[in-house]
C-alpha cells in the first residue's frame, strides 16, 4: 500500500479509546483518514490508491476534495478488516502534518445517543448538526475518533443513486 503501516496508529487509537472506557468491539471500524500537506502529495497518493483500490467518490466537502477508496485488500487488524481510505485533499488555511488523523466507527443509533453514554468525555457534538450522516468526534493528542450512524460507503452509494 503506497500509505505507511497503519498499525501504530491503530494501536495508540485503541489504547485511547480503552483509556477512556469506550468498548468499540460490537461496532464496525468503518474507515481511516489520511492527510497531506501539499496537493501535489494527494493527487500523487490518489494515484497510487487507485491501483490498489476502487475510488468510491471524490466530493467537495468545506471547500477541498476529498477522495474515498475501498481498498482490493483490506487493512486487517485485531481480526477487524477495514476497507475505505479517506484521503482529503489539503484545505487552505488549515495546515496538517500528513500522517494518518482519523478513524470513524458506525453506531448504528444516533451519534449524540451514543456520547450521551459516555457524558465524562470532552464530545464534539458540532457533527451532530450533518444533514448526511451526523457524528459526534472524540480529540486526542495528534489524532481523532468518530463516531456516526452510517458507513461512508453507504453514504457515496445512495449520493451516486446506487
Amino acid at each position: 500500500m503506497p500509505l505507511p503501516d497503519p498499525v501504530p496508529f491503530l494501536n495508540h487509537l485503541f489504547d485511547a479509546l480503552q483509556a477512556d472506557g469506550i468498548d468499540v468491539t460490537s461496532y464496525e471500524l468503518d474507515h481511516l483518514c489520511y492527510r497531506v500537506e501539499h496537493m501535489d502529495r494527494y493527487v500523487a497518493l490518489k494515484a497510487a490508491l487507485a491501483s490498489q483500490a476502487v475510488l468510491l467518490g471524490e466530493h467537495r466537502i468545506g471547500g477541498r476534495a476529498i477522495a474515498s477508496f475501498e481498498l482490493h485488500k483490506p487493512i486487517v487488524f485485531h481480526k477487524r478488516r477495514i476497507r475505505v481510505i479517506e484521503l482529503p485533499a489539503p484545505k487552505a488555511g488549515s495546515p496538517y502534518a500528513e500522517g494518518w488523523e482519523h478513524a470513524e466507527f458506525v453506531v448504528r443509533e444516533a451519534p449524540g445517543t451514543f456520547a450521551d453514554r459516555y457524558p465524562q468525555l470532552a464530545w464534539d457534538r458540532s457533527g451532530t448538526v450533518k444533514a448526511t450522516n451526523a457524528d459526534v468526534r472524540l480529540n486526542y493528542e495528534g489524532f481523532s475518533v468518530k463516531f456516526h450512524q452510517r458507513s461512508l460507503a453507504d453514504v457515496i452509494a445512495e449520493e451516486a443513486g446506487a
